[in-house]
C-alpha cells in the first residue's frame, strides 16, 4: 500500500531542512564547528539553531512572532529581537561577542539572517564543503539540536521527561543517548529548557 504524505508534513520537512541549512551556513560564517569547540562556547549552538528556525519560520512559513515563540519556547520579545537583528551590525561586533557565554538574541538572529540571505542569493556553500561541515557537526556533537526539535515537533509543553525520552531514544551524541538524559528530569516547561538541559549534560 502506498504511503500518502500530506502537504502539511511536506512543508514541515521543508522548514526543518531549510533551518538546518541556515544553521550550517551560520556555523560556516562563524568559522566552523571547531571554532566553537576551541572557544568552549557550545551554548552558541542552541541559540543559533533557535535563530535559524525563527528566520525560516518567519520567511518561509509566514509565521507570526507569537507562533514562533510558542514553537521554540521563547518570549515574544526574544523572537522580535531575532527577527529585527541587523546582520551588518552584528558582524562588526561578532569577534568580541564570541567571548560571551550566551549570545544575545540579536547576535544569533543577525547571523541566521545573514546565512539565510546568502542561501537565498545563491551563495550557499559548495556541496562538498557543505557535506564536510555537516559531517564535522555530527562528529563534534553540535548538530543535534536540529534533530531534537524535529523529533519533538507536535508535543505540547509542559511535557514529561518520560515522553521526551521516547521521542529521543536512540539519538546519540558522543555515544550518549539523549533519550536517557532527558528522562532524568521529571518535566520540561518548553523546548528551550530541554535543549539547555541536554547541552549542560553533554558538557559535564
Amino acid at each position: 500500500m502506498p504511503i500518502i504524505v500530506g502537504a502539511e508534513e511536506i512543508r514541515e520537512r521543508d522548514v526543518d531542512a531549510q533551518a538546518l541549512r541556515v544553521f550550517l551556513k551560520a556555523l560556516e560564517i562563524l568559522g566552523g564547528p571547531r571554532k566553537l569547540i576551541e572557544m568552549r562556547n557550545l551554548t552558541w549552538v542552541t541559540s543559533l539553531m533557535e535563530a535559524a528556525y525563527a528566520i525560516v519560520l518567519a520567511e518561509e512559513g509566514f509565521k507570526t512572532e507569537d507562533d514562533i515563540a510558542a514553537f521554540l519556547g521563547l518570549t515574544r520579545q526574544t523572537v522580535r529581537n531575532i527577527l529585527r537583528a541587523d546582520p551588518e551590525l552584528v558582524m562588526m561586533k561578532l569577534e568580541g561577542e564570541l567571548q560571551e557565554k550566551t549570545p544575545k538574541a540579536h547576535t544569533a538572529g543577525g547571523l541566521a539572517k545573514m546565512a539565510y540571505r546568502e542561501i537565498k542569493e545563491g551563495r550557499d556553500a559548495l556541496l562538498f564543503f557543505s557535506s564536510v561541515i555537516e559531517e564535522g557537526a555530527k562528529i563534534l556533537g553540535v548538530g543535534w539540536p536540529a534533530e531534537v526539535l524535529a523529533r519533538i515537533k507536535g508535543l505540547h509543553f509542559p511535557t514529561a521527561g518520560s515522553e521526551l525520552a521516547e521521542r529521543l531514544k536512540g539519538l546519540k551524541v558522543k555515544d550518549r543517548d539523549l533519550g536517557e538524559i532527558a528522562s532524568r528530569k521529571e518535566t520540561y516547561q518548553h523546548p528551550r529548557e530541554l535543549l539547555h538541559y541536554l547541552a549542560e549534560a553533554l558538557r559535564a
